[in-house]
């Protein structure tokens, strides 16, 4: 088993990755479920495939699929079961699912009985190398993604490689932008080597994939030990692509039409096309990021979004971040060497995202 550990103080927890971890969660977990009760919180798609496998002898909550549930709509009902079911301060809420049960989940905790516990188990990749390690949680709103949440950190992450045998293809894809990720924002030897071992990856070579979900938590993992609620402007690094892919998402409703992970490869090679056009990388280098993802099956066009750059931008405008018509942007000096660059003017955004529809 592996183990990575988020060093928060007081407040630190491990992250456990094994497969066939599913299996042992209830001998894993008794110590939480001797302080309390275990509330096991999926989605139906998620229970009918892998509940089976869960050691937690409990009546879960099922969610509706789907990023729709991640809405105050969402978060009204699920805190009314919550408490129907009497939760208290030192029970734990498990959430069993992707990003959007861990998230959801999350900021439930986070407010009911004003703080109560969490543990984190992600069942796809996505979730596992980013979402559930290092307590952002949230909702969407009309407004845009991840606009009202807060940081509420897990008791304890379980990763059970094993869940990724029945993800469907499209979803694995889009969680392996975010393994990708970790390699571009600051460790080039691991870019290089997603560059070999991507596609075996994505074919179910099970080393590749422990190896890649330990790296990028570690990864993740000592980036929020450093900055937990991104102030020093560290952690702000993880967002990585993400400002244009939270616009992408708005214009597209938050649908099927663009996953998350698709939103991220997109603004990712968005990211480094831009860096290259401001002379901050060697534009042979956000090449070579394109066509990593395009070889993975990732999208790194515009060419299936029929918005204007202003109207994209007009979605950025209600980023949490923004001030005076400015927004900090994730950039790079190249592959492994990405920046905060805070002198990012959006209009010269709406041009190249005009240019890149061109």
């Amino acid at each position: 088993m592996s183990r990575v550990e988020v060093a928060l103080g007081a407040r630190s927890y491990p992250v456990l990755i094994e497969t066939g971890l599913l299996e042992q969660a209830s001998e894993v977990l008794a110590p939480f479920a001797g302080k309390g009760k275990l509330v096991v919180i999926s989605d139906e798609i998620v229970w009918a495939l892998q509940g089976g496998r869960l050691g937690l002898h409990a009546e879960p909550i099922l969610l509706p699929p789907g990023e729709g549930s991640k809405s105050w709509a969402g978060l009204e009902a699920l805190v009314d079961l919550l408490l129907a079911r009497g939760v208290e301060r030192g029970d734990h809420l498990v959430a069993f699912g992707g990003g959007v049960v861990g998230d959801l989940v999350g900021f439930a905790a986070s407010i009911l009985k004003r703080g109560c516990g969490l543990i984190q188990i992600p069942t796809t990749l996505l979730a596992q190398v980013d979402s559930s390690v290092g307590g952002k949680t949230g909702i969407n709103t009309a407004a845009g993604k991840n606009l009202v949440g807060a940081f509420h950190q897990p008791a304890m992450v379980l990763i059970d490689p094993a869940c990724l045998d029945t993800l469907p293809l499209r979803q694995l894809r889009a969680g392996y932008a975010e393994v990708v990720k970790y390699g571009l924002l600051g460790d080039a030897g691991f870019f290089a080597w997603c560059e070999t071992n991507g596609e075996q990856l994505i074919a179910g070579d099970r080393e590749a994939r422990e190896h890649a979900i330990q790296v990028s938590v570690a990864a993740k993992a000592a980036i929020v030990a450093e900055d937990e609620r991104e102030t020093s402007g560290r952690r702000a690094l993880l967002n990585l692509g993400h400002t244009f892919a939270h616009a992408l998402e708005a214009e597209t409703g938050f649908s099927d039409a663009l996953l998350h992970g698709e939103a991220v490869a997109l603004g990712m090679a968005l990211a480094f096309r831009f860096s290259a056009e401001r002379g901050l990388c060697p534009a042979e280098d956000a090449d070579r990021v394109a066509a990593h993802l395009d070889a993975i099956g990732l999208p790194t066009r515009l060419d299936t979004i029929p918005a204007s750059g202003e109207t994209l931008v007009a979605h950025m405008r209600h980023d949490k971040k923004a001030s005076g018509g400015r927004l900090p942007f994730i950039l790079a000096h190249g592959i492994g060497e990405a920046v905060v660059d805070k002198g990012v003017d959006l209009t010269d955004v709406a041009a190249l995202l005009d240019r890149q529809r061109g």
